[in-house]
């Protein structure tokens, strides 16, 4: 009996690839989703399951994305000036997270527009366009640039109507703001990320400063300096974006247990240019001894 169960075994063939349906997947993927992508972005293991990090990784793009989409219900519908809409530019795309789940769930489905990711490192910009094209994904270029060689090429559209910036290092969420406000974006969805130029200006002055005034007690020790860094930069963002036309709402992207990079600022152009808010950028500069970034980081305001 043995080796005939044996025997049976032995013909009953290859196990059959695993192909989920609706019933099998985790509730977090959302119906007519692609879950080929999942799997690809290593969000979905072969199995089509959840690990607890994935989770939480796809947690953050959703919650991002619920903003995204909201904000590209309000655009008007396409226009003879307008006819390929929505565009979106994808600042330090990364592995492109963001653009792919925007794409799948809103862009895919409404026919039209386009996701331009912009991303330096070349290997990132490969995986992208091979998996895009796997994907079927037509309307998703990718870049191999810097945000700020991005904003003077000639092959991007001269308009677009949204920047978003996920954790862009450094000066890259200026330049890309610098870009949104080059393109006349409509939107700009920014969590920006290891704020360290204005820091380090901080850093500088603050002997003359520690001299001159108590309030430089908010940046003596290390810790503080680059914290107080982070927090002036976002503000100065804001303002100069208020200054520049934009509404401006600022909010947690997730809970803090997720990610310590948390800040959410959103934009949205309005025509109402607060000449307060530039007035308040350049004495806040002018009051932590900054005021050389007015030029390097605040253009339109420098004149």
């Amino acid at each position: 009996m043995k080796l005939k169960r044996k025997a049976k075994a032995a013909g009953a063939g290859p196990t059959p690839p695993f192909r989920p349906n609706e019933e099998t997947l985790p509730p977090e993927v959302r119906p007519g989703q692609s879950v080929e992508l999942l799997k690809q972005l290593h969000i979905l293991t072969r199995d089509a399951k959840l690990n607890q990090d994935s989770r939480r990784k796809l947690k953050q793009v959703y919650h991002l994305f619920q903003f995204i989409e909201g904000l590209l219900q309000e655009l008007p519908p396409p226009s003879a000036d307008h006819p390929a809409g929505p565009l979106v530019a994808d600042h330090g795309a990364g592995k492109s997270y963001l653009g792919f789940i925007t794409y799948d769930l809103h862009l895919k489905a409404l026919g039209r527009g386009t996701i331009y990711g912009i991303e330096t490192r070349s290997e990132l910009v490969e995986s992208s366009r091979a998996l895009a094209q796997r994907l079927g994904f037509e309307r998703m270029k990718f870049l191999n640039l810097s945000v700020a060689e991005s904003t003077g090429l000639e092959a991007l559209p001269a308009r677009f109507d949204m920047v978003t910036a996920l954790h862009a290092c450094d000066t890259a969420t200026d330049d890309a703001i610098h870009f949104g406000l080059q393109k006349s974006a409509r939107f700009m969805v920014l969590v920006p990320c290891c704020q360290a130029e204005l820091a380090a200006g901080l850093r500088q002055n603050k002997a003359l400063q520690l001299a001159r005034t108590p309030l430089a007690e908010l940046w003596r020790h290390p810790l503080h300096t680059r914290e107080l860094g982070s927090q002036l930069t976002n503000v100065l963002r804001c303002l100069y974006l208020e200054s520049q036309g934009y509404s401006v709402t600022v909010t947690e992207l997730v809970g803090w247990e997720h990610s310590m990079k948390n800040e959410l600022i959103l934009a949205r152009f309005t025509g109402h240019r607060k000449h307060s808010a530039g007035q308040r950028l350049k004495a806040l500069l002018q009051e932590f001894a900054l005021e050389p970034l007015l030029a390097t980081r605040y253009p339109a305001l420098a004149g």
